[in-house]
């Protein structure tokens, strides 16, 4: 069975991840147009994972944090 066609919706709201990645962002001297550009992605994608409201494929997850110089970990987990 394939999965779900679109995109991912996190089960919850994760503003903690959020903030994270729009702080690593932010220091990385990128706007989210910037990052969306980077990593191949609607700047609304960007705002959304900001939001904790999108979930991010492992992929793209693993795109942003190289394009942050950051870790999955420390945009996801509980390091940074």
């Amino acid at each position: 069975m394939a999965p779900p066609a679109g995109p991912v919706r996190a089960a919850e709201a994760d503003g903690a991840a959020g903030e994270r990645i729009r702080a690593a962002r932010k220091d990385a001297g990128l706007t989210q147009q910037g990052l969306s550009s980077a990593v191949q992605v609607s700047r609304q994608t960007i705002i959304a994972m900001e939001t904790g409201d999108y979930a991010p494929s492992v992929y793209l997850a693993i795109k942003i944090a190289r394009a942050l110089g950051t870790s999955v970990e420390g945009l996801w987990g509980n390091e940074m």
